[in-house]
Protein backbone atom coordinates (compact mmCIF):
# COMPACT_ATOMS: atom_id res chain seq x y z
CA UNK A 1 0.00 0.00 0.00
CA UNK A 2 1.22 3.57 -0.92
CA UNK A 3 1.17 6.93 1.22
CA UNK A 4 -1.09 7.80 -2.12
CA UNK A 5 -3.69 5.08 -1.29
CA UNK A 6 -3.36 5.23 2.43
CA UNK A 7 -4.36 8.93 2.34
CA UNK A 8 -6.96 8.12 -0.80
CA UNK A 9 -8.96 5.61 2.10
CA UNK A 10 -9.73 8.57 4.04
CA UNK A 11 -10.20 10.84 1.80
CA UNK A 12 -13.07 9.47 -0.20
CA UNK A 13 -15.57 8.36 2.42
CA UNK A 14 -14.78 12.16 4.10
CA UNK A 15 -15.98 13.51 1.08
CA UNK A 16 -18.94 11.40 0.58
CA UNK A 17 -20.31 12.49 4.11
CA UNK A 18 -21.32 15.53 2.21
CA UNK A 19 -23.63 13.71 0.23
CA UNK A 20 -25.29 12.68 3.47
CA UNK A 21 -25.95 16.56 3.81
CA UNK A 22 -29.42 16.48 3.87
CA UNK A 23 -29.86 13.88 6.43
CA UNK A 24 -27.16 15.56 8.67
CA UNK A 25 -29.41 19.22 8.20
CA UNK A 26 -32.74 17.45 8.96
CA UNK A 27 -31.05 16.08 12.41
CA UNK A 28 -29.71 18.74 13.57
CA UNK A 29 -32.78 20.97 12.76
CA UNK A 30 -34.92 18.30 15.08
CA UNK A 31 -32.61 18.77 17.14
CA UNK A 32 -32.19 22.08 17.68
CA UNK A 33 -36.13 22.07 17.96
CA UNK A 34 -35.51 20.13 20.63
CA UNK A 35 -32.57 21.62 22.46
CA UNK A 36 -35.26 24.62 22.30
CA UNK A 37 -38.08 23.23 23.98
CA UNK A 38 -35.40 22.20 26.74
CA UNK A 39 -34.59 18.76 25.42
CA UNK A 40 -31.18 16.90 26.66
CA UNK A 41 -28.79 15.10 24.47
CA UNK A 42 -27.90 11.48 25.52
CA UNK A 43 -24.78 10.29 23.47
CA UNK A 44 -23.76 6.23 23.96
CA UNK A 45 -21.55 3.82 22.13
CA UNK A 46 -19.02 1.12 22.94
CA UNK A 47 -15.10 0.50 22.91
CA UNK A 48 -13.64 3.57 20.56
CA UNK A 49 -17.04 4.90 20.19
CA UNK A 50 -17.59 5.20 23.95
CA UNK A 51 -14.91 7.82 23.84
CA UNK A 52 -17.03 9.54 20.55
CA UNK A 53 -20.00 9.67 22.84
CA UNK A 54 -18.01 11.10 25.60
CA UNK A 55 -16.63 13.37 23.30
CA UNK A 56 -19.81 14.42 21.87
CA UNK A 57 -21.43 15.41 24.73
CA UNK A 58 -19.02 17.29 25.78
CA UNK A 59 -18.85 19.70 22.63
CA UNK A 60 -22.37 20.67 23.76
CA UNK A 61 -21.77 21.04 27.24
CA UNK A 62 -18.72 22.97 26.97
CA UNK A 63 -18.20 25.02 23.87
CA UNK A 64 -14.71 25.41 22.69
CA UNK A 65 -16.21 28.54 20.32
CA UNK A 66 -16.44 31.89 21.96
CA UNK A 67 -20.22 33.01 22.18
CA UNK A 68 -22.18 29.28 21.61
CA UNK A 69 -24.44 28.50 24.32
CA UNK A 70 -24.01 25.56 26.53
CA UNK A 71 -26.55 22.65 25.81
CA UNK A 72 -27.82 19.71 27.98
CA UNK A 73 -25.61 16.46 27.45
CA UNK A 74 -24.59 13.41 29.09
CA UNK A 75 -22.75 10.67 27.91
CA UNK A 76 -23.98 7.42 29.34
CA UNK A 77 -20.56 5.50 28.36
CA UNK A 78 -18.98 7.39 31.91
CA UNK A 79 -20.51 5.38 34.89
CA UNK A 80 -19.06 2.08 35.29
CA UNK A 81 -20.50 1.05 37.86
CA UNK A 82 -23.79 1.76 36.37
CA UNK A 83 -22.89 -0.12 33.25
CA UNK A 84 -21.18 -3.05 34.83
CA UNK A 85 -24.35 -3.03 37.49
CA UNK A 86 -26.68 -3.17 34.92
CA UNK A 87 -24.59 -5.42 32.57
CA UNK A 88 -24.03 -8.42 35.28
CA UNK A 89 -28.08 -7.87 35.79
CA UNK A 90 -29.80 -7.42 32.30
CA UNK A 91 -27.32 -8.33 29.83
CA UNK A 92 -24.79 -6.11 28.06
CA UNK A 93 -27.58 -5.15 25.49
CA UNK A 94 -29.48 -3.17 28.12
CA UNK A 95 -26.45 -0.82 29.44
CA UNK A 96 -27.78 2.02 27.69
CA UNK A 97 -31.37 1.28 27.11
CA UNK A 98 -31.65 1.10 31.09
CA UNK A 99 -30.35 4.50 31.61
CA UNK A 100 -32.48 5.66 29.05
CA UNK A 101 -35.50 4.72 30.64
CA UNK A 102 -34.71 5.85 34.14
CA UNK A 103 -33.06 9.84 32.37
CA UNK A 104 -35.00 10.05 29.06
CA UNK A 105 -38.00 11.67 28.00
CA UNK A 106 -40.18 12.66 24.73
CA UNK A 107 -38.42 15.91 24.71
CA UNK A 108 -35.38 14.44 24.83
CA UNK A 109 -32.33 12.90 21.96
CA UNK A 110 -30.20 9.86 21.77
CA UNK A 111 -27.59 10.27 19.86
CA UNK A 112 -25.87 6.52 19.13
CA UNK A 113 -22.51 5.55 17.81
CA UNK A 114 -21.23 1.92 16.18
CA UNK A 115 -18.54 2.04 13.96
CA UNK A 116 -19.98 -1.07 12.28
CA UNK A 117 -23.53 -0.65 13.16
CA UNK A 118 -24.14 -4.09 14.53
CA UNK A 119 -23.96 -3.05 18.35
CA UNK A 120 -26.48 -4.54 20.31
CA UNK A 121 -26.05 -2.30 23.01
CA UNK A 122 -26.65 0.82 21.01
CA UNK A 123 -29.50 -0.60 18.79
CA UNK A 124 -31.27 -1.62 22.02
CA UNK A 125 -31.38 2.09 22.92
CA UNK A 126 -32.32 3.63 19.98
CA UNK A 127 -35.16 1.31 20.04
CA UNK A 128 -36.12 2.26 23.89
CA UNK A 129 -35.46 5.64 22.75
CA UNK A 130 -38.09 5.58 19.93
CA UNK A 131 -40.28 3.83 22.57
CA UNK A 132 -40.26 6.96 24.99
CA UNK A 133 -40.73 9.18 22.59
CA UNK A 134 -37.33 10.47 21.83
CA UNK A 135 -35.20 11.91 18.33
CA UNK A 136 -33.03 9.51 17.65
CA UNK A 137 -29.84 9.65 15.95
CA UNK A 138 -27.08 7.32 15.09
CA UNK A 139 -23.82 7.67 13.10
CA UNK A 140 -21.95 4.33 12.36
CA UNK A 141 -20.10 2.88 9.03
CA UNK A 142 -20.48 0.83 5.79
CA UNK A 143 -23.78 -0.01 5.28
CA UNK A 144 -25.11 1.08 8.59
CA UNK A 145 -25.72 -2.86 9.77
CA UNK A 146 -28.05 -3.33 12.08
CA UNK A 147 -29.18 0.36 12.65
CA UNK A 148 -30.87 1.19 9.48
CA UNK A 149 -34.32 2.24 10.25
CA UNK A 150 -33.35 2.49 13.99
CA UNK A 151 -33.04 5.78 14.01
CA UNK A 152 -34.73 8.62 12.87
CA UNK A 153 -31.65 9.92 11.15
CA UNK A 154 -29.23 7.65 10.27
CA UNK A 155 -25.28 9.07 8.65
CA UNK A 156 -23.26 6.46 7.63
CA UNK A 157 -19.65 6.65 6.68
CA UNK A 158 -19.41 4.03 3.49
CA UNK A 159 -15.88 2.48 5.05
CA UNK A 160 -15.19 -1.19 6.99
CA UNK A 161 -11.94 0.76 8.30
CA UNK A 162 -13.14 1.26 12.02
CA UNK A 163 -10.45 3.61 12.19
CA UNK A 164 -11.37 5.55 9.29
CA UNK A 165 -15.09 5.55 10.20
CA UNK A 166 -13.95 6.96 13.64
CA UNK A 167 -12.05 9.81 12.02
CA UNK A 168 -15.39 10.63 9.83
CA UNK A 169 -17.42 10.26 12.59
CA UNK A 170 -15.37 12.93 14.50
CA UNK A 171 -16.20 15.73 11.37
CA UNK A 172 -20.06 14.40 11.31
CA UNK A 173 -20.45 15.11 15.01
CA UNK A 174 -18.44 18.78 14.76
CA UNK A 175 -20.87 19.33 11.96
CA UNK A 176 -23.92 17.88 13.89
CA UNK A 177 -22.98 20.50 17.12
CA UNK A 178 -22.42 23.58 14.48
CA UNK A 179 -25.29 23.52 12.65
CA UNK A 180 -27.80 22.92 15.94
CA UNK A 181 -25.97 25.93 16.89
CA UNK A 182 -26.98 27.70 13.83
CA UNK A 183 -30.77 26.51 13.87
CA UNK A 184 -30.83 27.75 17.13
CA UNK A 185 -29.62 31.53 16.50
CA UNK A 186 -32.78 31.33 13.85
CA UNK A 187 -35.74 30.30 16.62
CA UNK A 188 -38.14 31.22 14.13
CA UNK A 189 -37.53 28.48 11.69
CA UNK A 190 -37.93 26.01 15.09
CA UNK A 191 -41.51 25.85 15.15
CA UNK A 192 -43.75 22.83 15.31
CA UNK A 193 -43.12 18.96 16.39
CA UNK A 194 -39.10 18.52 15.66
CA UNK A 195 -38.97 21.84 13.06
CA UNK A 196 -41.02 23.57 10.39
Amino acid sequence: MTVTEVFRRRAEPAAALAGEAGTIAAACHAMAARFHRGGRLFTFGTGGAATDAQHVAVEFVHPVIVGKRALPALSLTGDVATLTGVGAGAGFDEIFAHQLRCFGGPDDMALGISPDGRCGSVRRALATARDLGMLTVALAGGDGGQLVGAADHLVTVPSADPRVVKEVHVTAYHVLWELVHVFLEQPDVLTGEDGP
